[in-house]
């Protein structure tokens, strides 16, 4: 007879639920404007405005760095969350502008918020970055490997900016945000479903082609911009609103919800008129919709978290309430979750 494999004690024990129990954010103190942008290239505040919805970003200091910014906004959720740094055990910071290539950012945000306990790991999953990372910060949890983690999504994208190119230049900022997601018990508010996907055909649409192994900064190079931003603007907003948009319904199915449950929407912050494509295909009210990319642009990783503190400390979602988050980003990547807050 053939035996059985014995149950390890780990795969016994129950998922349990997850809950975000705090959030914090950081932006720097400069603020860009586009009537300041229209000094530094071809372009308007009405040119901006009209296609973005943007109005200013916010842009770090020289010496502010990204593991700068993701620990300010890591020690605000701390502090909302009442977690002491020795009770972090993992550190997950999902971001496209590490500190440099290695360590990982959030080794130097352990450092700095004294998290002496914790793991640490990056996300590199572009703007869908902070998502995936909520989603990896789950399954520890869920599967008893780790109770308290903080998850943040971080960006200087501006040391990754093009700043003469008037399309794309106008659209970047700079911060960070971050949650704190533990176990809370049976029967708590918390992370409903998840979801992510990529589809790598279209990672020539949204993409920085220097700075790596394939094509590193050289003497000869140094002056193409290969280590910027490169974006294909009608096309990423194509795939953007398909790849949100299903994103979404899937959660929503898996929730065992419907639009009309949802009462908060906090998407990637990238361009209004992607926003309100979204609102027009789910069928729910803009008004629903949380936006602040009018005052920071878009901060990939690190616009949802932002947004997400946003609309958290200003009572635009209550307890009890089902938001949808979701996000699109280079890869093609993209996530969404749905909370019970």
């Amino acid at each position: 007879m053939k035996r059985q494999p014995r149950s390890s004690p780990r795969s016994a024990k129950p998922r349990r639920s997850v809950s975000i129990v705090g959030t914090g954010s950081y932006a720097p103190e400069r603020v860009l404007t586009n009537d300041d942008l229209s000094k530094m290239v071809n372009t308007t505040d009405e040119w901006i405005t009209t296609r973005t919805g943007i109005k200013e970003r916010r842009i770090a200091a020289k010496d502010e760095q990204t593991s700068d910014m993701a620990a300010r906004a890591a020690l605000a959720a701390m502090e909302q969350a009442r977690v002491e740094a020795r009770e972090i055990d993992f550190i997950l910071v999902a971001t496209t502008t590490p500190d440099m290539v290695f360590p990982a950012t959030a080794c130097f945000v352990q450092q700095k918020i004294g998290a002496t306990r914790a793991a640490c790991l990056d996300v590199s999953a572009a703007c869908a970055g902070f998502l995936v990372a909520l989603q990896i910060a789950e399954q520890f949890i869920t599967s008893h490997t780790f109770d308290t983690i903080l998850v943040i999504g971080a960006e200087k994208l501006t040391s990754i900016t093009n700043w003469t190119d008037r399309n794309s230049c106008v659209l970047f900022g700079d911060g960070a945000g971050a949650a704190i997601l533990k176990h809370r018990g049976e029967g708590t508010h918390g992370v409903i479903s998840t979801h992510i996907g990529s589809d790598g055909q279209y990672a020539d649409i949204l993409y920085m082609p220097g700075g790596g192994s394939r094509t590193p900064i050289t003497r000869d190079n140094v002056d193409q911009h290969l280590a910027t931003i490169h974006m294909l603007g009608r096309e990423v907003y194509k795939q953007a609103v398909t790849s949100m948009l299903n994103a979404s319904k899937i959660v929503l199915e898996q929730a065992g919800l419907t639009t009309d449950d949802i009462a908060c929407v906090i998407p990637h912050q990238a361009n209004v008129r992607i926003i309100e494509a979204i609102a027009d295909r789910l069928k729910i009210p803009l008004s629903k919709f949380f936006v602040n990319l009018d005052r920071y642009g878009n901060t990939s990783a690190a616009a949802v978290a932002i947004a997400l503190d946003e609309a958290n400390r200003t009572g635009r979602i209550k307890h009890g309430d089902y938001v949808l988050m979701v996000v699109f980003g280079g890869g093609l990547t993209w996530a969404s979750a749905i909370v019970e807050w």
